[in-house]
């Protein structure tokens, strides 16, 4: 069934390592007894056939329960019962010293083989299973609040993600849309509120359309040769690592920091000087009560409303981007979400006509719909948060969210609480993603001394070879199906934080790995630890790692990846 294979999944290349493991643990140990068995033949002079077979009974222990001290039974046993009992008493003391030394050898060999498999707390217990629409609904009181604050909640999602039937309802509470806390009654007058407000949104850019309309009439009728009908490929700065760090999904979407027309000084951001810090967040975007207040008390009529002319230019830049990357956007989604794919194509060109979505004949009937939905919640963030607008990038992260849930409001808002944190990585200034690398780089550093001294010595130790990593939270080098597992959890940790779970709470729950609000660069770090020994031998450039880094889209296992990732935070976050 497609959904069971959205599901988080078990790690059979760990299972398979430890069955080889075990089977050689257990070899070796057959060689030892066999080895003192001889020994004792040679010492003890008595019946080897009795005296080997007893040996081996003890050793491994009996159907009735025998164990390690048989084995010395029928050593002893052996030599007076196989013909050897009148032997010197030095012969017994021998062979028993023998059986000492094996049991000592077995065990140390079993320790031995075993410290290269210490992993987190995490790792020791095997990974429990997402969170089950019947755990789920258990969760909540005849009210509809989580019973506990959400706590159990979290520890599920953080553990072993969502299941895929859960997610459309489970990601509201986990982005923010809804208090942990709320009753039934007061998401649903968030709902209302939340679709209002949206809807505004929506009319504000309807109105756009008119005069982008008038604007290419007028452009057409004095015979323009406009760079805006070039494709929209430039980038400002041209050192900017976003114009070459990575291919896209797709053939020609590569990730830039900002794209104008060409015949525009416009930027993806304004010229601010607002910090790069989470915490100004709430400062800098409109929230729903703020965007109705301006509403309200501006015109009485939301349809009359015009943007300013610095802003309706910056928005018509954004648009023209936002349509290019929508019809660009892949098919990986598809079917993993059966209702969108069966859509019909009546449908979906009603839609992009509502848009005004443009070139897209080429594509089936559930793409188009797609990419319409991509420009329609775009467009309205770029209104919503005109400080950073629209960037390239930001369809990678809307993209699932719209492939999981169905409603254009429910997921704009959705968008909204992931771009909370998000949208610092699309400054034009880079100061948030320069923020996070340095993280990065802290965490290699605090793990592991030689890697870094090798970074340093390749002048890569800022990490800009995961840059795109950090840009698009992992999108472009997991699959679809890995990349809502570990945003899930990545999600999760972020809610724990705005809630207040502090890091008992997860101690007593046998969680040592306290949440943290950078799982992600925690998870980036231990994914360049797990290539060190390459990076160390054969990488002597930057762009050796930044190739390495590349191409490891679709390589990675993201249950190991988290799993190394929380190692990671218990043993570092107290220090970075």
């Amino acid at each position: 069934m497609v959904w069971r294979k959205l599901g988080p999944t078990t790690t059979t290349t760990t299972a398979r390592r430890r069955r080889r493991s075990n089977l050689a643990n257990i070899l070796i140990s057959l060689l030892l007894v066999l080895i003192c068995s001889l020994l004792f033949d040679v010492f003890s002079g008595g019946d080897g056939r009795r005296t080997r077979s007893g040996f081996v009974e003890g050793a491994f222990g009996r159907n009735d329960g025998g164990g390690g001290v048989g084995a010395i039974f029928w050593i002893t046993g052996g030599g007076v019962g196989g013909g050897g009992g009148n032997g010197p008493q030095s012969n017994v003391g021998i062979a028993i010293a023998v059986t000492v030394m094996a049991g000592l050898a077995v065990a140390a060999t079993l320790v031995y083989s075993n410290r290269g498999h210490l992993q987190s707390p995490w790792s020791r217990r095997r990974r429990k299973h997402a969170l089950q629409p019947k755990q789920w609904k258990a969760f909540f009181d005849e009210d509809g609040r989580l019973c506990d604050g959400g706590v159990k909640f979290l520890k599920k999602a953080r553990s072993g993600g969502v299941h895929p039937s859960l997610r459309a309802e489970v990601w509201p509470f986990l982005l923010g849309v809804y208090d942990l806390k709320s009753s039934k009654e007061e998401r649903d007058a968030v709902k209302t509120t939340n679709r209002k407000e949206y809807e505004k949104l929506r009319k504000q850019c309807q109105q756009t359309y008119k005069s982008s309309d008038k604007t290419a009439q007028i452009k057409e009728m004095c015979g323009s040769d406009s760079k805006d009908d070039k494709d929209d490929g430039q980038v400002l700065d041209p050192s900017s690592p976003r114009n070459s760090l990575s291919p896209s999904l797709n053939q020609s979407d590569n990730l830039k920091p900002c794209e104008s027309g060409g015949d525009s000084e416009l930027t993806c951001t304004r010229e601010t000087e607002s910090s790069d810090s989470d915490s100004s967040v709430e400062a800098e975007v409109m929230h729903p009560e703020k965007l109705a207040q301006e509403t309200d008390t501006s015109s009485s009529n939301t349809e009359s409303k015009t943007l300013n002319p610095y802003r309706s230019e910056s928005f018509a830049t954004w648009q023209r981007i936002i349509r290019l990357d929508a019809v660009r956007a892949n098919d990986e989604w598809v079917v993993y979400s059966p209702s969108q794919a069966a859509v019909c194509l009546a449908k979906a060109l009603e839609l992009a006509e509502s848009v005004c979505l443009k070139d897209y004949n080429h594509l089936e009937a559930c793409r188009i719909f797609h990419a319409a939905r991509l420009v329609s919640i775009l467009e309205a963030y770029a209104l919503y948060d005109s400080e950073i607008g629209y960037c390239q990038g930001m369809s990678d992260l809307l993209s699932p969210l719209i492939s999981v849930i169905e409603d254009d409001s429910e997921a704009f808002w959705c968008f909204v609480g992931f771009m909370k944190k998000a949208r610092h990585n699309f400054r034009l200034d880079e100061v948030g993603i320069r923020r996070q690398l340095n993280i990065v780089s802290k965490i290699i550093k605090g793990k592991d001394s030689r890697l870094y001294h090798h970074l340093e010595e390749l002048q890569a130790e800022d990490c800009f070879f995961v840059y795109r990593m950090v840009v698009v939270l992992f999108r472009r080098e997991l699959t679809f199906e890995q990349t809502l597992c570990l945003w899930e959890v990545m999600w999760a940790d972020q809610t724990a934080i705005r809630a207040g779970i502090t890091k008992s709470a997860w101690g007593r729950m046998r969680l040592r790995a306290p949440p943290t609000d950078d799982l992600l660069l925690y998870a980036i770090a231990a994914c360049v630890l797990q290539k060190r020994k390459q990076i160390i031998d054969k990488y002597s450039s930057m762009d050796e790692i930044l190739r390495e880094c590349n191409s490891m889209a679709g390589h990675l296992d993201v249950w190991k990846l988290l799993d190394d990732a929380h190692d990671l935070v218990v043993n570092l976050h107290d220090k970075i």
